[in-house]
């Protein structure tokens, strides 16, 4: 188990829904944390955050107004840090082919950024969250967040011969975040109709103390340029409109802009750099075959099958529609 006691961490983006559950965490788990910066640009949710965590009860805890698109700023938080969580970022899909160069000034100026402040202030390690969305992308968002991937990826060689190492989690939608589904049919319910975008559509789950796990464990178990996936469950979103509000009427309003019917996390090209370490998948960095096998070494894994996919509609893990209300009902409503 990896023991952060007397570490500095810094967190970007890290008062949204990913960010608070890790600081709870973080502070629950390793009060001895020397320090835990919460970097993001929003005041009002830093304000309402120290309210929750206040450094009269937790003397580890910072928080930094920044954004990432300002590397000055981020040269400044850096200091004395040893490890970078990298969270922030705009998500949103339809807003992302509205207002694509804002989405690329943050999804990708800004990782160059964390990546280049990182490298001159000395973190040693840097995790940074990715999405399913960025496998074979289809939308501006997706495209922003493979850049962003590529860009971490590649920093463990233009590092040299320093310290960093920087390494990717990709995850699935998670329950319950902003900007997710299941908010929004708790909102309709009340008008007993539930807008659904194409009956055939899934997505991959993943809980908020599930990413935590991962992040935890990519910090302790990577040795630099690994796209880490774990192995998470599929659901129907008609199954989900089911578990909100089983008598509903479903009304479909057809796919948004660049809105996927299934979302992928490994792509048959990312196969032949794929391994399985059991609870999780790896996409190792295409590399020679003397570094491929010190990856192998190192996490015990096997390579999948070329052509091997992972993909949200033909996944061998699925929740039902209890498996879907139990969740919501213990995570996000519990008077559903």
């Amino acid at each position: 188990m990896i023991d952060l006691s007397g570490k500095s961490i810094l967190i970007t983006g890290g008062t949204g829904s990913f960010g608070q559950k890790f600081v709870g965490t973080v502070l629950e788990k390793y009060p001895e944390i020397h320090r835990l910066v919460v970097f993001s640009r929003d005041e009002l949710k830093q304000f309402e955050m120290s309210e929750t965590y206040p450094k009269s009860k937790y003397d580890g805890i910072r928080y930094f107004l920044g954004d990432v698109r300002d590397k000055d700023r981020l040269m400044r938080a850096f200091e004395g840090i040893d490890i970078v969580i990298h969270a922030a970022a705009l998500k949103q899909v339809p807003a992302a082919e509205y207002n694509p160069f804002e989405f690329i000034n943050t999804n990708i100026i800004g990782a160059e950024n964390v990546i280049s402040a990182a490298i001159e202030k000395g973190v040693k390690t840097v995790v940074a969250l990715s999405t399913d969305k960025a496998a074979a992308p289809i939308n501006l968002y997706g495209a922003t967040k493979l850049c962003a991937d590529k860009l971490f990826i590649a920093a463990n060689n233009i590092k040299g011969s320093r310290e960093n190492k920087f390494t990717i989690v990709r995850y699935g939608n998670v329950m319950g975040s902003r900007g997710s589904v299941i908010p929004v049919f708790l909102k309709q319910r009340t008008r007993n109709t539930l807008t659904v975008t194409d009956p055939e559509m899934t997505r991959f789950n993943i809980l908020l103390e599930e990413g935590v796990a991962l992040v935890l464990y990519a910090i302790e178990n990577s040795l630099g340029g690994e796209i880490i996936v774990p192995k998470i469950p599929s659901y129907r979103i008609l199954d989900v409109a089911k578990a909100v509000s089983p008598d509903a009427e479903i009304e479909y309003i057809g796919l948004r802009p660049g809105e996927k019917i299934h979302e992928e996390m490994i792509t048959p090209a990312d196969s032949i750099n794929t391994i399985d370490i059991g609870d999780y998948f790896m996409i190792l960095p295409a590399s020679s075959e003397k570094k491929r096998k010190l990856y192998l070494d190192f996490h015990q894994g096997n390579f999948v099958e070329n052509g091997f996919s992972y993909n949200s509609g033909d996944n061998d893990q699925w929740l039902s529609v209890e498996d879907i209300r139990s969740l919501i009902k213990k995570y996000i409503y519990p008077k559903l």
